[in-house]
């Protein structure tokens, strides 16, 4: 992970207030960072990264919208997650709430364990997250070698 970290951005419907407000909050931090989006919660980010920038002068961010979580928007994220191109995934996910994509879900949260993606479901989480040191220097995380499973004999 090099800086500019690379930054996913996702919440169910029931979380996006939550994280357009814990965006609100951190978006000092967040313009310094590449951001990938899902959907709806990539319109509601942009728009609150938009105001808070304007506010305070011209300065640029980058965000990338993906597709909406159930129209294939988890898949290119987990994707993203596959090829190395996400460094921090905040998924502030509704647990008290069935999804229709709740199998999408499990597999991207899946995939983001597997390849050992720093990963918030919640916003206390995401505050550890963005405020750690690491966030400002070089890290690599480890990752497990498959190798093994691979190579297996089937």
């Amino acid at each position: 992970m090099n800086l500019p970290k690379t930054i996913a951005l996702v919440a169910h419907d029931n979380r996006k207030k939550d994280l357009v407000e814990w965006v609100g909050w951190n978006w000092k931090e967040l313009i310094k960072h590449k951001i990938f989006c899902t959907g709806t919660t990539g319109k509601l980010v942009e728009e609150t990264l938009s105001n808070k920038v304007l506010k305070d002068g011209n300065i640029k961010f980058d965000i990338i919208k993906l597709k909406s979580g159930p129209l294939g928007g988890d898949q290119q994220l987990g994707a993203l997650i596959v090829e190395g191109k996400i460094d921090i995934f905040i998924f502030l996910w509704d647990p008290m709430q069935p999804q229709p994509h709740d199998v999408d879900v499990k597999a991207l949260l899946r995939i983001s364990a597997l390849y050992n993606v720093p990963t918030a479901c919640n916003r206390s989480t995401a505050d550890y997250l963005i405020s750690s040191s690491l966030m400002h220097q070089k890290y690599e995380p480890i990752i497990k070698d498959y190798s093994e499973y691979i190579n297996r004999n089937v």
